[in-house]
């Protein structure tokens, strides 16, 4: 029972993430994205706040230097994928950041010199392929500039999940006190590149939206990282690792049925390709013995939570 509990948990997380690019896009396309972050930002940090105080979480001098840095990083990757939302759907967003999966490893080699098996490259060289098929839109062309900016967005998650593995490995941190900080900060961007916009968006927005603004913040941020941190110390970091990867699944589902998307033959074969890919490289991986990332990394939810050389995280929420 208790692992049917889990599970259930870890996929509704992966469910949450995966309708996040809907409804980011529907935000987005209305009210800009840099406004739209800075409030998803600022609600987020301020509900774990509470959740901070209500356990005595440490925001310690460390947690507040790495917090800055990691900040930075993370508000560099939500920006990239908002602004990509924008050009692109969200069917092809969710798919194509979950090429992170592919990335982080290949990040990690190039810090620690340690390489994957030929046949992880095989499997990325394969995703390649499907990238390809899918935002050919039926035929090869170049790719759009939203889907290059989301392409840009899994590679710079990639660093900073690699960063922050290396640096919760070798620092003791309160996790719950890191992320408020990156919270913090990344809504302090958002609001010193649009304080006009932002405030403007706080004053006017309409019920719905303030909806979805809470949405993306309690749910994909806030939600994420308590259900993780309750769930990933009652598992295996493969099983968690493999319930989180059906992210792009659910980002699908809610484009197609939702939003009207549609992928054609050639990108219903390059979804196919990016997806098996992806598992394919994640499984080997995992044999491996590498970290294996949580797929996406939002600001409540940074990935390291499943690296190895930590039971779990202290406390994870990446967006």
């Amino acid at each position: 029972m208790r692992d049917r509990r889990v599970d259930a948990l870890l996929l509704a997380v992966a469910v949450v993430w995966g309708s996040s690019y809907l409804a980011a896009k529907v935000l987005v396309d209305v009210a800009g994205a840099l406004p739209v972050l800075t409030l998803r930002y600022a609600v987020a940090a301020l509900a774990l706040g509470a959740v901070v105080a209500l356990t005595r979480a440490r925001v310690g001098r460390d947690e507040l230097r790495w917090g800055l840095v990691l900040g930075l990083s993370q508000a560099a990757v939500l920006l990239l994928e908002t602004f990509g939302l924008a050009g692109t759907t969200a069917t092809n967003a969710g798919l194509l950041i979950s090429t992170t999966i592919l990335l982080t490893p290949a990040v990690e080699g190039l810090v620690t010199r340690s390489w994957l098996p030929p046949s992880f490259f095989a499997a990325a060289l394969v995703a390649v392929v499907g990238i390809g098929l899918l935002v050919g839109g039926g035929g090869w062309r170049v790719p759009s500039g939203g889907d290059l900016l989301v392409l840009a967005a899994a590679l710079v998650r990639a660093a900073h999940v690699t960063a922050i593995g290396r640096v919760t490995r070798r620092t003791p941190l309160d996790l719950r006190g890191l992320t408020l900080v990156q919270l913090a900060v990344g809504a302090g961007v958002g609001l010193l590149l649009s304080p006009g916009a932002s405030l403007a968006l706080a004053r006017t927005a309409t019920p719905a939206q303030w909806a979805q603004i809470a949405y993306l913040a309690l749910g994909c941020s806030v939600f994420a990282f308590l259900a993780q941190s309750w769930a990933v110390r009652r598992t295996s970091a493969a099983r968690a690792s493999l319930l989180l990867g059906t992210e792009p699944l659910w980002a699908v589902v809610c484009g197609l049925a939702l939003a009207g998307d549609a992928l054609g033959v050639a990108g219903l074969a390059g979804a196919v390709l990016l997806l098996g890919a992806t598992f394919a490289g994640q499984r080997i991986e995992t044999r491996a013995g590498a970290a294996v990332p949580a797929p996406r990394a939002d600001p409540a939810v940074p990935p390291a939570h499943l690296v190895r050389a930590r039971s779990g995280w202290q406390d994870r929420p990446r967006e």
